[in-house]
């Protein structure tokens, strides 16, 4: 099984890596792998060393070019983001509050949602278990939205995107919606007359398409924002190899909030 891990380098035949040095790679579903070089990063010691994963791993430069380099925002916007309670959303909407935005979360479950406002600064919060999404944003943002930052594709697109301001942007992360279920029986209805007419621009991107000088930046700002407190670190750290189905399994149901991570 495919996994992305921090792990220590304890035996290296490629130049560059020796005995000790942590590292970033797709190493698998298991305690040890034999893996090229070339596809390994190398990583600082930091403490904790889970942060490596979440918040100056992955989790937290998806959010961050994600946010600022396709959703562009400006102070006094507004940020919609989906997935709010999850690894890449808690960051985009802390990201967007440092950045003078008025940011809304969507998440699943009450509990949830009182988190991200009293815990994470979050303006406001959206269940979208237990009540209709399109009617709760007319209420959490009145002045439309500027932003939105999309985890989850499906209805909660559907219901985002008509109450999107001219000229808006919408950074398409992911689609967790459609992971673990049966295809949609139709797609969004009525997105190309809604692009055209509002003059949106939706835009995909990975966090692979930022290069070394973009990384070292968005490291920089990222480190400094922790170490200020302007941004606070949720980690989901699960212990046991044995347990990392069901942590799947879980993390697929929503049981988390922030980076889900097993420690082997």
């Amino acid at each position: 099984m495919a996994g992305g891990a921090i792990a220590e380098v304890i035996s290296s035949n490629a130049p560059g890596f020796a005995p000790g040095d942590l590292v970033f790679g797709d190493t698998g579903w298991q305690e040890y792998a034999a893996v090229r070089g070339k596809t390994l990063i190398k990583v600082p010691r930091v403490d904790p060393l889970t942060h490596l994963i979440s918040v100056y791993g992955i989790a937290g430069l998806t959010a961050y070019f994600g946010l600022l380099h396709v959703g562009k925002p400006k102070a006094g916007e507004t940020v919609v983001v989906s997935a709010a309670a999850g690894s890449v959303g808690t960051f985009v909407g802390q990201i967007a509050k440092i950045k003078g935005c008025r940011v809304v979360g969507i998440a699943g479950g009450k509990d949830k949602c009182n988190w991200l406002t009293s815990e994470l600064g979050f303006d406001a919060a959206i269940d979208y278990k237990s009540e209709p999404v399109f009617k709760a944003l007319k209420t959490a943002a009145p002045n439309g939205i500027d932003v939105y930052f999309d985890n989850v594709g499906g209805d909660i697109f559907e219901a985002c995107l008509p109450q999107m301001n001219n000229r808006g942007r919408v950074a398409c992360c992911g689609a967790v919606s459609a992971y673990d279920g049966a295809a949609p029986a139709s797609g969004p209805r009525g997105v190309p007359g809604l692009i055209v007419v509002k003059r949106l621009i939706l835009q995909g991107f990975i966090v692979t398409d930022f290069d070394g000088e973009q990384r070292d930046t968005a490291m920089a700002d990222l480190q400094s924002w922790v170490k200020e407190g302007k941004i606070k670190v949720p980690e989901d750290v699960i212990d046991g190899l044995e347990n990392t189905p069901q942590a799947l399994i879980g993390l697929l149901a929503g049981e988390n909030r922030g980076k889900r991570m097993v420690k082997v």
